[in-house]
């Protein structure tokens, strides 16, 4: 983040940074490629990160500025769908015994409609064995880190929206939103940082308990978002008010996941055990990301919007809204958080389907 604060920083961008900076220190060997703290980052600051994005998600305002990102959204995810055709026929994965290399490629293909939480979720859905899904989680960690950083020189020339100590949702509120509430100037005191960081927890308790519960797959952040969206809806007053001081604390917690990404993106790792899936992962991004940003060119779509759409298919909402935030887009922060949800709740039964498909023909 103290990157921000130079000509190189301001370019890359503070997330792009941590990330390259994980990268380097992981295939330099100063820190390891796998370690049990990535799983605390994942399993924990994660998940709390997303609630203390979510404090503006008032549905009343959100659903006027979600429909053209959910648009976009549904581009990248045809993107995807393409990206996978194209590369289960360019690129055979012979170091797959049996049926692993159709599973791997469905897996691959619901994680990039749906976001990085369906990797893990694959090995229940498709049964891959746990050796593969190591070896194409490797491989897509190196992928999406050329991918970030892809993303983000894209993003480097957009310039920031008005201050987070705003209204968040600034397109809707021109449109004839109440009044923002009136928020502090100055940076979120001890009291209320603390009061964010408890409601945040309660939020994903409650959210693991329904996973556990119910025994859903995809993980714990569907139900985590929709609570504190049902929340920010019946109390927008109360919320708008923690949102500031939350996007704050969002911040640093996603500074640290992007740190991780890059941190096990191993490229001596994924060269020894799949460098097939390295290729077929670098084959299907490369479509998708030219699908979003062709069709996009041709229909005259904002950048901003193709970038973070893009986003929440490949990363899903945490990433996507983490981006938002570091750029400074407060308007395309909730809607993208809420189109990556979309993703990994709904679309990937369509990488469920494509599976089956696959394995039939």
């Amino acid at each position: 983040m103290r990157s921000e604060n130079t000509k190189i920083g301001r370019t890359l961008n503070g997330a792009l940074v941590s990330s390259l900076i994980g990268f380097a220190a992981s295939n330099l060997g100063i820190i390891s490629c796998q370690a049990p703290a990535y799983s605390v980052v994942l399993n924990v600051l994660l998940p709390l990160a997303v609630p203390l994005l979510l404090f503006r998600a008032d549905l009343c305002c959100v659903i006027q500025s979600t429909g053209p990102l959910l648009r976009v959204f549904l581009i990248g995810s045809v993107g995807t769908i393409i990206g996978t055709v194209v590369a289960l026929m360019m690129v055979p994965m012979p170091s797959l015994s049996g049926w692993n290399s159709w599973k791997i490629a469905a897996v691959l293909m619901c994680r990039h409609i749906g976001g990085a939480v369906y990797h893990i979720a694959g090995l229940e859905a498709f049964d891959v064995s746990p050796s593969v899904l190591a070896a194409g989680l490797a491989a897509d960690n190196v992928v999406c880190t050329v991918y970030y950083t892809i993303l983000f020189a894209l993003a480097s020339k957009i310039p920031s929206e008005a201050s987070t100590y705003t209204n968040g949702m600034q397109g809707v509120a021109d449109k004839g939103m109440n009044e923002p509430v009136p928020e502090p100037r100055n940076k979120p005191p001890v009291l209320l940082i603390a009061a964010v960081l408890a409601v945040s927890f309660a939020i994903c308790k409650a959210g693991v308990f329904v996973t556990k519960y119910f025994g859903t797959k995809g993980g714990s952040l569907p139900p985590i978002s929709a609570k504190v969206v049902i929340l920010a809806t019946v109390f927008p007053e109360q919320f708008s008010r923690l949102a500031p001081a939350g996007e704050t604390m969002a911040k640093i917690l996603l500074q640290v996941f992007f740190t991780m990404v890059g941190a096990r993106g191993n490229i001596w790792n994924v060269i020894k055990t799949a460098p097939s899936i390295f290729m077929f992962d670098m084959v299907q991004i490369a479509i998708h990301l030219a699908v979003v940003l062709g069709l996009g060119k041709l229909y005259l779509i904002d950048l901003k919007l193709l970038l973070i759409a893009s986003n929440a298919n490949i990363g899903g909402p945490a990433t996507s809204g983490g981006m938002a935030a570091a750029k400074g887009w407060n308007s395309l922060i909730v809607p993208g958080i809420l189109a990556g949800t979309f993703g990994f709740t709904i679309l990937t039964y369509l990488g469920r389907a494509f599976g089956f498909v696959v394995k039939n023909m």
